[in-house]
């Protein structure tokens, strides 16, 4: 068999990449391959449309296998990652019973979210912590109580040498969340914490929790590069203080974000594996166990929608599917309704089976590293550990995390491309279905109101202090829809279709989804045989606004009729290219694939709300 795979092969003659790309110049037919075929990724970096095994024969890293350093591949033999669900522990007897009916429906990671109440005789009643992942996130002043609380706890049920789990000591997020300046004991707070769980081998402590960033609105390579100098601190800081290095790797959990850019995910935890696993091994540890990274990957907020919610379980149908593929350790998908409410059991439900599919149904968990010797994603992988390295030392060449955290570099640097981003979707550049593209006309919000904060805790900031924007991504548009649906009019308008029957289509339709975006009444038409007939069509449906459709060609002729027959009793929008020959016949609204959707509803909403 093998003999005839090879006849078979030799009957192809090998392409060069120069042939591949000037027989790919031919089928353009002139048009620019670079602006065509290659995509400029928000990292930095060029994706190409093709790749091969000469662009990935210089990797290292492609002979490794999973579990072998430094752990591009994995950190384990095997794909069964553990499923989690946070629950709200502030009363603990709720979360308790919370906490056995999940694990009994697939959940084999726990995470409580403590309040004040510290009782973990009744939180865990029933809770066989040998064998469940158990995490808390706990408030930092309270850390080292809770971790002696715990220790004590595990010591008495006996399965201290079996337990695995974290605590969530996060002393930066005070930092992001209010502008707040860092304690000047935390690295006193961390080594006492250390000596706390020294009994309890599986309990990690020092926190990474990239996810903030991510959620903040930060590009891929910013949570990659900011989570490895995050982690650096710790190692830096505790080492110094007396500990070995093994000592402190084998107590930091990372937690990250995924977003929803599929492929640039997969690569980015299979990067930040190899990236950590280098990190670690410059401080010298007894083992190289110890460099392995553990990831709890969190599906995004920050690209969740309040209007067509539901497409919130796609978006993080795919993230968790890009976590899983790139063998993290531990899973927590964010429930659909979490951007406008508290979680019903409904919505917990379904993002519990979310994973349980990935498992069960697609068997995500039988394969480690499905992705590895892949062209694509090896090179993804590479392109993506270069830049997030390089941020990494500009990090560390400003005086580490702590400092760029104290000057508010960092979140500066996440506002920043937040901001960017926020401009993208205004302008369609970067798209969110059902919210600045292709929205159900037909959807009201129906009383759903924004979170504005999803800690647990008052999120005041510090007056004149920077923090992490806390905005989703489709929150403008939301805002915007929400006004319309609160005033006391809702605007209507009217596509005035004539003339070329593709072109017209086409406008109508690409005209609806813009002014669909606002959340007004829209009116298609099939076609009028002149302009002063939809005109009074338009008046007719008593309406606000009027579209007219038609192609390019025929505007010239068009627009003279229609803007005289309208006479001022509307709103006149052209769907079509700005143009100075159109705008000297009188033209002043125009709405294209060039303009921003979001500032032109605004604009409309200022002027027809009422």
């Amino acid at each position: 068999m093998a003999e005839k795979r090879e006849k078979l092969f030799d009957m192809f003659s090998p392409v060069s990449p120069e042939e591949w790309r000037a027989k790919a110049e031919v089928d353009l037919k002139g048009a620019d391959f670079d602006k065509k075929m290659i995509w400029r990724t928000n990292e930095g970096f060029n994706v190409q449309p093709l790749y091969r095994g000469v662009d990935i024969k210089d990797f290292k890293t492609i002979d490794s296998l999973p579990s072998e350093y430094p752990y591009v591949r994995g950190t384990r033999t095997n794909n069964d990652w553990q499923t989690r669900q946070n629950i709200d522990a502030t009363d603990v007897k709720e979360a308790n019973a919370k906490a056995l009916d999940v694990l009994n429906k697939g959940i084999t990671s726990l995470g409580f979210k403590m309040g004040e109440n510290l009782d973990l005789d009744t939180l865990l009643e029933g809770v066989y912590t040998e064998y469940a992942q158990v995490n808390f996130i706990v408030c930092p002043k309270h850390v080292v109580e809770f971790a002696k609380a715990l220790v004590a706890y595990l010591e008495k049920k006996g399965t201290a040498d079996k337990f695995v789990g974290s605590i969530d000591f996060n002393p930066y997020k005070a930092a992001f969340k209010k502008g707040k300046k860092l304690s000047d004991d935390m690295t006193q707070v961390a080594a006492e914490l250390l000596k706390v769980v020294a009994p309890v081998k599986g309990l990690r402590v020092l926190s990474v929790d990239s996810e903030m960033l991510c959620n903040a609105g930060a590009y891929i390579y910013q949570e990659l590069g900011y989570a490895l100098s995050w982690g650096n601190e710790w190692m830096a800081q505790l080492t110094e203080a007396g500990f070995t290095a093994d000592e402190v790797a084998n107590r930091i959990k990372f937690n990250m974000g995924v977003s929803t850019v599929y492929f640039m995910e997969l690569a980015k935890f299979r990067a930040a594996r190899m990236l950590w696993a280098q990190i670690v091994k410059q401080y010298n540890p007894a083992c190289d166990c110890a460099c392995k990274m553990v990831v709890n990957a969190t599906t995004s907020r920050y690209s969740q929608t309040l209007f067509d919610s539901y497409v919130n379980m796609l978006r993080s149908q795919t993230q968790a599917m890009s976590a899983a593929l790139a063998s993290v350790d531990e899973i927590t998908v964010t429930p659909f309704d979490a951007p406008y409410k508290k979680s019903d059991e409904f919505s917990e439900r379904i993002a519990r089976n979310q994973q349980l599919l990935l498992k069960e149904e697609s068997h995500l968990d039988k394969v480690v590293d499905p992705a590895g010797g892949s062209y694509y994603i090896e090179e993804l992988t590479m392109s993506l550990a270069q830049v997030a390295w390089k941020l990494f030392l500009e990090t560390e060449d400003k005086g580490g995390f702590k400092a760029a955290v104290e000057s508010y570099d960092v979140t500066n640097a996440i506002n920043e491309s937040a901001n960017a981003r926020f401009d993208k979707v205004a302008k369609r550049r970067e798209q969110l279905l059902g919210t600045n593209q292709f929205p159900n006309f037909t959807e009201v919000s129906d009383g759903k109101k924004a979170l504005t904060c999803c800690c647990g805790c008052s999120c005041a900031p510090e007056e004149g202090a920077p923090v992490l924007n806390s905005k989703r991504l489709a929150s403008q548009f939301e805002d915007l829809r929400q006004s319309t649906e609160e005033a006391a009019n809702t605007p209507v308008v009217f596509m005035l279709t004539i003339g070329n029957l593709a072109m017209r289509l086409a406008r109508a339709q690409f005209s609806d989804n813009f002014f669909g975006c606002a959340g007004y009444k829209l009116i298609d038409n099939n076609g009028f045989k002149t302009v002063e007939e939809g005109v009074e069509a338009a008046m007719a449906a008593k309406a606000d606004v009027v579209v007219l459709c038609s192609s390019d060609a025929e505007y010239p002729e068009l627009i003279p009729g229609a803007l005289k027959a309208l006479d001022g009793r509307a709103e006149f929008v052209l769907a079509g290219p700005e143009t100075d020959e159109f705008k000297a016949m009188g033209v002043t609204n125009f709405i294209n694939v060039r303009t921003n959707v979001l500032s032109t509803l605004k604009a409309f909403n200022a002027k027809l709300l009422k």
